[in-house]
């Protein structure tokens, strides 16, 4: 390496580790952090606990319900995002009602897992149509919005590699856990469920931190229009001061010729 090769070298690194940052920072506002993941798996994790122990179904779905509901509290008392605890409140109280109603204490997983089951395939299937999912959820996040389907083609293949993972990822998690539930009992498929919660999670998310650090950069669109808004203000007022000019040339003419 030559003494110009390494400054260029060097000047280039910056750059890399902020693509780097911006995409860790999206990843963490889109699936909520650390944080986040807690607030996922706390709820099955006391229900399962205190199933194990007490074999009480009502007792159980009460007490991961009124978790769920504190979570959301504390998250309002913070003035935080409440998103990602209230698709907690929801999926409990799913399943909460579909355990009551059943009597059977496995099925408080069940709307969970058929959840985890269809966004696998609509993973799979957003990406066959050319629209991958994980494009469509980051986008918005990443201020690009649609513009890697058609003005970034190599960001949308990552877009559809990491989509692929999720997918499959997803899949396979599936395929542990429904044989589980016609085979193990609530507690064998309720630790295993709690077990295999963050881990796939966490793979997911870092191979689409791979496939997204080594894309282009995206587009971001929201400057565009910006720019274009200023570009067209600066135009209106270039045109409206050339309109008064003439006018006080005009102006001034026929005061002379008169």
């Amino acid at each position: 390496m030559t003494s110009l090769d390494k400054p260029t070298e060097d000047a280039g690194q910056p750059q890399h580790h902020d693509a780097r940052a911006v995409t860790e920072a999206a990843l963490f506002e889109a699936f909520g952090g650390v944080r986040g993941m807690v607030e996922t798996v706390l709820p099955g994790l006391l229900f399962v606990a205190i199933f194990t122990v007490e074999k009480d179904l009502h007792l159980s779905a009460i007490a991961a319900l009124a978790l769920s509901l504190i979570l959301v509290v504390v998250r309002l008392a913070m003035k935080d995002t409440v998103k990602h605890a209230f698709s907690g409140v929801f999926g409990v109280a799913f399943g909460v009602v579909f355990a009551m109603f059943t009597g059977n204490a496995k099925d408080f997983y069940l709307p969970g897992m058929l959840y985890t089951l269809g966004l696998a395939l609509a993973y799979i299937i957003t990406t066959l149509a050319g629209v991958p999912l994980i494009g469509l959820i980051l986008g918005p996040v990443f201020k690009e919005n649609l513009s890697w389907r058609t003005r970034n083609p190599g960001r949308k293949k990552a877009y559809a590699k990491a989509s692929w993972a999720w997918g499959l990822i997803l899949l396979a998690k599936c395929a542990i856990l429904f044989p589980l539930y016609w085979w193990a009992d609530t507690t064998q498929l309720g630790w295993v469920l709690v077990a295999l919660k963050i881990p796939p999670f966490l793979l997911a998310v870092w191979l689409t931190w791979v496939f997204l650090a080594k894309a282009p950069a995206p587009i971001d669109v929201f400057a565009e229009m910006e720019a274009a808004e200023q570009a067209e203000k600066a135009e209106k007022e270039r045109k409206a001061a050339l309109a008064a000019e003439g006018g006080d040339a005009t102006g001034g003419r026929h005061r002379r010729e008169a």
